[in-house]
């Protein structure tokens, strides 16, 4: 049998039969949830351009949405028969022997697309990896073909083209494609998690591997086949699914190489082969722990097998090279990523771990019946509570040996586990004691948190504990207040090279986190409303203690506030003196001067000698001056007076200058182009202004003060990019760099917490900072780095820095969305743990 017919197996052509069946089955709701999806977005405020958009992608949708179901069958369908990968194969080969004869650019419409499918392909691996890596491994044992052929629709890709050309070919746009997004892919990728789950389903129904051992398809770098062996107690399942955007482990071999191998589309990787050919490659080498690509240094894999990130060894050169990987990356790294941010929301991580519970424990998450813990169960957890604290303290007297080790701390956390389940009443109370235990037994075991820190954590399980049985919601709700504790004490202790040490977080944070824990500890009965509390306690908290952490970090903050009341205070000056000059002949060379020099220079001298000052006065009457010179004169008198005023005029607005910082260099370029436009109004013909008029402005111009309004302004580049206007040695403003950013990311940039750290390239240079400090409204946004530097970014560029993934998270999610991925694994290895008895 031809490799091309064994592809095609009766069996094989049935599971893509049902596969097909579910995937397309009651499709009308997915155009109903589109368009309630579209509907909400109408009602959200926004730009008119937007909400233009907006309307108009409703309307699309009652024209054309409804066929939208026929046209993705009829696409599906086709990709049934096996004439079409023959027919695709015969093609690929043609295009192959013409080699370069046919080659052309790729327009903006097809580039758009394939961005489509690749996000959508990212989502759906998101939620699908184990399902597409068992029916992985089921193709290959039926057929004895090495993976899915390349447009075969059980390929996640390809399946994500169809629903995107279907979408096309019922005349609904990209664009409304790309406003609805986030609910086409929770929709699809749900969608797809059933589809996948069907064809394994029958596949084991017919006797096809009932039982899926992957090691044998994870090679060595030599070749050879994992051998199975024994593994590591903590470590008996399965590994990690990967998610969006995180790096494949290159620690341990892991059948989610074998899922995202070859996962770009082939058409992105004939667009961009650094990306496609580097995907491949990286998915692989994430099983075995080899670095690929040539170099030593490591790439990143993203869920959908995208790479973004290369190796420094290749040395070669041509399109191969090293260099030329980068360059391509840098152009593809932002369109790649999820519109939404670095991963995949918490949110869809915490539904799959509802829906493996409910499946096992139906009405499980129903907070309706949810009732607090049995007496049985609630002395045996006091009774826990009292042992952890009394090992706590003594560890940490004098004397008492420190933190316990990771692996006791471990040992000690299952025994209570074990106690806790015996004194359970119910199968609820039974698998929420393991929920929780796993949950911490990840936390408890992530080394980037201090030993001495982790012992407070651990005093944090029994309370958990206690709210998860009384409000289930604790498992299915990023924003439960226990959760959010939980995430904002982890984020501010890891961070930093050697956090593993009490320096690095410092006794201030550290007496904090002992203090904010005791408290949950004395209110064992209140419920979410202590960790409300003690939350809000501790945001107060983290904003005194990162304006108040070192000497650096103190004078980046006053500077920062500095340069925002400037700034703001610059574009209220620039709006008045608009509003006064609106309809006066003045040459537009003066009135650029006036709004983008002398605005500045007005703003500058208020905040350093106050609103009465005599400076601030002299530079009013500049402005004054400078307006009176700037219109028509037509008598020789007038003209006399301009010649005589204008030295002292010219020596004044250069003063101001200096006062503000401006380089000799725009110094000169702006006295030039006003000379040019006092010169041309020296001998117009135009309307003057009359003195009636001119003495009107005189007196509004000395009171503009009082004039300025209140409103909020979004500060902008042009206003902070000048670094020489703030001048030090403790401050850097960042005015250049990174990628445009979409909405989405200006949402994410305004959304960065206090606290939170960061990798930032910058310049050449690869560093650790994090946020001390957020202006009004987050417009500015302060970060504390190495070597005494604060930098600071203005919100439009901070969302460029992070659309191009040149800031990244140190986190690549919160501590506990990291837990529920791993508890959901273990779970889903061994459902049985959630019952048993002990």
């Amino acid at each position: 049998m031809s490799p091309a017919s064994a592809a095609f197996t009766p069996l094989v052509d049935q599971a893509r039969q049902r596969f097909v069946e579910a995937l397309t089955q009651d499709a009308s709701s997915l155009v109903t949830a589109v368009t309630e999806g579209a509907h909400q977005l109408v009602d959200q405020p926004a730009e008119r351009a937007v909400a233009q958009l907006r309307f108009d992608i409703v309307q699309e949708l009652r024209r054309n949405g409804l066929g939208w179901p026929a046209r993705l069958k009829d696409h599906l369908q086709r990709m049934l028969e096996p004439t079409a990968a023959v027919d695709s194969a015969s093609g690929a080969l043609l295009s192959s022997l013409q080699g370069q004869k046919d080659l052309s650019l790729v327009d903006d419409a097809t580039v758009r697309r394939e961005i489509a499918v690749s996000r959508l392909t990212l989502a759906v691996m998101d939620q699908c990896t184990w399902e597409v890596a068992d029916l992985r491994a089921r193709f290959v044992s039926t057929t004895g073909q090495a993976d899915f052929p390349d447009d075969d629709v059980l390929r996640p890709q390809v399946m994500a083209r169809c629903l995107v050309r279907s979408w096309l070919a019922t005349e609904l746009s990209l664009d409304a494609w790309q406003q609805l997004e986030s609910v086409l892919h929770k929709r699809l990728a749900q969608r797809a998690q059933e589809a996948y789950h069907e064809a394994n389903r029958w596949l084991v129904e017919n006797g096809v591997m009932p039982e899926i051992d992957l090691r044998p398809f994870i090679r060595r770098s030599d070749g050879t086949p994992t051998a199975p062996g024994g593994l590591d107690p903590l470590d008996e399942a399965p590994p990690p699914a990967p998610m969006a955007d995180a790096p494949l482990s290159t620690r341990s071999g892991s059948a989610a190489a074998l899922a995202s191998a070859g996962a770009a589309p082939s058409t992105w990787r004939r667009l961009f082969p650094a990306a496609g050919g580097e995907a491949a490659a990286g998915a692989a080498s994430a099983g075995t722990g080899v670095a690929t690509g040539g170099g030593s240094g490591g790439g990143t894999v993203m869920g959908g097998g995208v790479y973004v990130g290369s190796g420094d060894g290749d040395t070669r050169s041509g399109p191969g090279s090293t260099g030329y990987r980068r360059r391509m990356d840098e152009e593809t790294r932002m369109m790649t990523r999820p519109v939404a941010g670095h991963r995949m929301p918490t949110d869809v991580v915490l539904e799959q771990f509802g829906q493996i519970v409910e499946r096992h424990l139906p009405g499980f998450l129903d907070t309706v019946q949810a009732q607090p813990a049995s007496a049985q169960l609630s002395a045996a957890m006091a009774r826990a509570q009292q042992q952890v604290v009394a090992e706590s303290d003594a560890a940490q007297a004098p004397g008492g040996g420190g933190a316990p080790s990771p692996a006791l701390v471990l040992r000690d956390l299952q025994e209570r586990s074990r106690e806790l389940k015996a004194a359970a009443g119910t199968p609820a109370e039974r698998a929420t004691i393991e929920l929780v235990a796993l949950l911490f037994q990840s936390i408890l075991t992530d080394d980037r948190i201090p030993a001495t820190i982790r012992v407070w954590f651990a005093r944090l399980q029994m309370p958990v504990l206690r709210v998860a049985i009384a409000e289930p919601d604790f498992f299915s709700s990023e924003e439960h207040p226990a959760r959010r504790l939980i995430d904002r004490m982890g984020a501010c202790v890891m961070g930093f090279e050697g956090a593993g040490s009490t320096e690095a977080v410092g006794p201030a944070l550290e007496a904090e986190i002992k203090r904010i824990v005791q408290v949950v500890e004395a209110f064992p009965d209140t419920g979410r409303r202590v960790f409300q509390t003690v939350l809000n306690e501790f945001e107060k908290f983290l904003e005194a203690y990162y304006a108040d952490h070192d000497a650096t970090t103190r004078m980046g903050i006053s500077l920062a506030q500095q340069v925002e009341q400037r700034e703001t205070l610059a574009i209220q000056y620039t709006i008045e003196l608009r509003k006064l000059i609106a309809n006066m002949p003045i040459h537009d060379g003066v009135r650029d001067f006036l709004f983008h020099v002398w605005a500045d220079v007005l703003a500058t001298t208020a905040i350093r000698h106050g609103p009465q000052s005599d400076a601030l006065i002299q530079v009013r009457e500049a402005a004054t001056e400078l307006i009176w010179t700037a219109t028509a004169k037509t008598t020789r008198e007038e003209r006399a007076q301009v010649i005589r005023r204008l030295p002292p005029l010219l020596a004044t607005l250069r003063q101001g200058m200096n006062a503000v910082g401006m380089s000799s260099q725009k110094q000169e370029e702006s006295i030039k182009a006003l000379n040019l436009a006092l010169t041309a109004a020296f001998g117009a013909r135009a309307a003057t202004i009359s003195d009636e008029q001119f003495e009107h402005l005189k007196q509004r111009l000395e009171t503009i003060e009082e004039l300025l309004p209140d409103d909020d302004f979004e500060i902008d580049d042009s206003w902070i990019l000048d670094e020489s206007n703030h001048g030090s040695d403790g401050l850097e403003v960042v005015g250049d760099g990174g990628s445009m950013p979409g909405p989405a990311m200006i949402q994410w940039a305004m959304q960065l917490a206090v606290g939170d750290a960061f990798r930032l390239e910058f310049r050449g240079r690869q560093e650790t900072v994090r946020l001390v400090w957020q202006g009004m409204h987050r417009q500015l946004s302060l970060f504390s780095a190495g070597e005494g530097r604060c930098l600071l970014f203005q919100k439009a560029r901070l969302a460029a820095f992070l659309q191009a993934g040149l800031l990244l998270p140190v986190q690549e999610e919160s501590l506990t969305a990291t837990a529920t991925r791993e508890a959901l694994r273990r779970i889903e290895a061994d459902p049985g743990r959630l019952l048993a008895p002990a």
